[in-house]
């Protein structure tokens, strides 16, 4: 967890002089005479049956002081869980900042059976890709998982009906509620920040627009107006503007307006093609899909400096989408023609790419932080 950060390099085991399990054996000039800074020991204890306690202590190597402390009661199923969780304590710990190890992520995964035949779920899994669970399963496309803030819902459209549709899907009951099957194009939902409303891309007026959903009430306002393609919407932090892709100047680009309509501003300049814009937690990044050379990549744009950074190194990289602290950023891309998950951190130090499956993945979009610290 730590090192796929990209803001730790942990001692390969070939290195460690000694391997302690407890803070009473660490001897520290052995891990400062290999430059080590922090030091991580512990202890997996079975206490019952199925029932472990794990003990963890971080020290720092230079003052030999303890930072931090714990005893874990876990069952044995909750074990990779805690984990996660061990992994955030010690990240904020050290960084400051929380860690986003023990969070979700939703993907669509396509399987074939034939030359036409497909089946296609969306599903759910754990950051680093483990522990799948199929949500919705359909023999038509699913596309465009997006997480409510509470972690509770996804939005996503389905074409059951032989038409693009916007479906939520309560993932605790497995509840599903159809939102958006008007005529025409009906796509790309994102809950606000506040939860209580629902951005999207509709054509029912003719063209289609960004739309905005009181979810209590159902009304939508329409919020981008003219006669390009407006698609793809993202909420600001605060929840004030929506940025959006839209192709009024020819090729798509991404441009912002306030949540209830009005001017659009332009936000990319930087080349022919930019789309499916994410938004950072703090609101100071941007990440898109930017095409160059006939190839599609990762990029993030800095909003105080403007300036625009390719992080990704794939051909036909799509589907960006943050971390809930706002340091990695997931997204699709292809191995060996294949649809796989990979995450780049923000300052493009680190990249790797997820656990594979038999699918074909496309689509990712990575949770909010879980309630519970």
């Amino acid at each position: 967890d730590l090192e796929r950060s990209g803001q730790f390099k942990a001692l390969p085991n070939a290195d460690m002089l000694t391997k302690p399990v407890s803070g009473q054996r660490i001897n520290f000039a052995n891990w400062r005479s290999v430059n080590v800074d922090h030091l991580v020991v512990g202890n997996l204890r079975k206490v019952a049956a199925e029932m472990y306690a794990i003990d963890v202590q971080l020290f720092d190597v230079l003052t030999g002081k303890q930072l931090l402390g714990h005893s874990y009661p876990v069952s044995k199923k909750a074990l990779r869980k805690t984990a996660h969780h061990i992994s955030d304590v010690i990240y904020e710990k050290l960084t400051g900042v929380r860690g986003a190890f023990n969070t979700r992520i939703a993907y669509v995964s396509v399987k074939r059976s034939g030359a036409k035949k497909a089946s296609y779920s969306l599903q759910v899994a754990d950051a680093d890709g483990y522990n799948p669970r199929t949500v919705v399963k359909s023999s038509w496309p699913l596309l465009s998982p997006s997480w409510s803030p509470d972690g509770v819902f996804l939005a996503y459209v389905s074409f059951r009906n032989r038409q693009a549709e916007v479906y939520t899907v309560n993932l605790k009951t497995g509840a599903e509620q159809k939102l958006a099957a008007f005529k025409g194009i009906n796509g790309a939902p994102v809950f606000s920040p506040d939860g209580n409303k629902l951005a999207f891309t509709s054509s029912k007026a003719g063209n289609p627009d960004v739309y905005v959903m009181d979810l209590r009430t159902r009304k939508q306002t329409r919020v981008t107006r003219g006669y390009a393609i407006e698609t793809e919407p993202a909420w600001s932090a605060d929840g004030r503007d929506i940025f959006f892709t839209s192709s009024r100047t020819g090729g798509p680009q991404i441009y912002s307006v306030n949540a209830s309509g009005g001017k659009a501003q332009r936000i990319s300049f930087d080349g022919r093609y930019n789309a499916s814009v994410a938004v950072s937690p703090n609101n100071q990044h941007l990440a898109m899909v930017h095409g160059a050379g006939g190839k599609y990549r990762i990029a993030v744009l800095d909003r105080e400096s403007d300036l625009l950074r390719v992080l990704s190194n794939g051909s036909q990289d799509e589907s960006p989408s943050f971390a809930p602290n706002g340091r990695m950023i997931l997204y699709a891309t292809k191995s060996m023609g294949k649809g796989v998950l990979a995450a780049v951190s923000v300052d493009g130090r680190t990249r790797q790419q997820l656990l594979s499956t038999d699918g074909d993945i496309r689509e990712p979009a990575w949770s909010p932080f879980n309630k519970q610290r």
